[in-house]
């Protein structure tokens, strides 16, 4: 299986949020866009694994959520990777308050002794809205439009999952694994 670990949205946020990128799905068809049931914010990709490595992987996320409480994640902006002008992931933004940051470190930490590697990366936390199809020109407007529009929201943060990613034409679909309240 795909796996990752994740904090999943309020489905009345994912439609918000579908809902105000709008415009930008208005303005290119050569982006894959998201399903608004699949915006969630990554915090680890954990790649192939097999099924049998789940109550390993299900203890470690357990160990990284130890301690940490509910929190208040802010939401807003829009963005792309790269850049806005070279768009490749087009994306809305999340703040890095510090119980994201902190969450987000132990589920490295957790996760490096089952083998997977330590991101080395600066974790620059977003919801992925939609890729530019490969082999295609970055759409023309896009990245002006991206800088233009203006979002802004928060949501409680109160658990954080394992999540297994089944690849369709269609797009990916998502199921919670395990699922670890934040309790403190």
């Amino acid at each position: 299986m795909r796996a990752f670990i994740a904090i999943n949205l309020p489905a009345v946020l994912q439609q918000d949020i579908w809902d105000a990128a709008a415009p930008l799905r208005d303005a290119s068809r050569a982006v894959n866009w998201v399903a608004p049931d699949a915006l969630h914010l990554t915090l680890k990709f954990l790649g192939a694994v097999a099924d049998g490595r789940v109550p390993d992987l299900a203890a470690g996320l357990e160990a990284a959520a130890r301690g940490a409480r509910p929190f208040t994640l802010p939401i807003g902006g829009f963005g792309a990777f790269p850049s806005p002008g070279r768009p490749r992931v087009v994306w809305v933004g999340c703040e890095a308050v510090p119980a994201l940051e902190l969450l987000q470190h132990h589920v490295e930490r957790s996760m490096q002794p089952l083998g997977f590697a330590v991101d080395g990366r600066p974790f620059r936390p977003h919801l992925t809205l939609g890729r530019v199809r490969q082999k295609q020109p970055a759409p023309a407007g896009l990245g002006e439009l991206i800088e233009r529009l203006h979002y802004a929201n928060e949501t409680t943060v109160a658990s954080v999952d394992l999540m297994e990613s089944h690849l369709h034409q269609s797009g990916a679909r998502y199921a919670v694994r395990h699922r670890v309240p934040l309790a403190g």
